[in-house]
């Protein structure tokens, strides 16, 4: 039981978001945000970090929308314990997280957003979809003509930040990073000067 109790909560104590990280080896880095975050959502697209003409470049990785877990599935850790879960069971939330790492001199800034949204359910969804995709020239649509974040978006309202899985998914690559620091880097790290 005391595993079930530890799922999906709160962090016990805030960090800043974005938190300094006093480390080299970004490759490394990277490889940890990414495991981190795989633990919570399905992952989209990832730019890494990387040198690019002596200089390192900002990483960016995004998800692909989850629908929240509800009070019934207490193994998902998408929706953190007490009202969070409550929302996700009442009402469809879904939630999409974006991490961005920033370089500075002596190491990363990483900042973790994620993003909650509401289904609008203003009517019936699927009245339309019926005839959607049938033609009677026996021919088939396909969805190519849909633009890339066309249907994302569509039907869902933008709530707001979901600070306390923010916080969650921060403290979890913190904790995957602490002791690293002092690793060599895969590059040099000098480059930033």
């Amino acid at each position: 039981m005391p595993l079930l109790h530890h799922t999906g909560s709160a962090p016990r104590q805030m960090v800043d978001n974005p938190h300094f990280v006093p480390i080299k080896n970004y490759d490394l880095m990277w490889e940890q945000i990414v495991d981190a975050v795989d633990d919570h959502f399905k992952i989209r697209r990832e730019q890494r970090v990387r040198v690019v003409a002596g200089q390192l470049t900002d990483g960016r990785l995004e998800t692909y929308p989850r629908i929240g877990s509800t009070i019934l599935e207490p193994w998902h850790t998408d929706s953190t314990r007490g009202y969070e879960k409550l929302e996700s069971t009442l009402q469809t939330i879904r939630r999409r997280c974006i991490v961005r790492v920033t370089p500075e001199p002596e190491g990363f800034f990483i900042g973790v957003e994620v993003y909650k949204e509401m289904e609008d359910v203003t009517g019936p969804s699927d009245v339309d979809m019926a005839l959607d995709g049938a033609r009677f020239d026996g021919t088939l649509r396909s969805g190519m003509e849909q633009p890339e974040l066309g249907p994302e978006i569509e039907g869902w309202i933008p709530l707001c930040r979901d600070v306390l899985l923010e916080q969650r998914i921060l403290q979890d690559i913190l904790a995957r990073l602490n002791g690293i620091e002092d690793e060599q880097p895969s590059k040099p790290f000098g480059l930033l000067q």
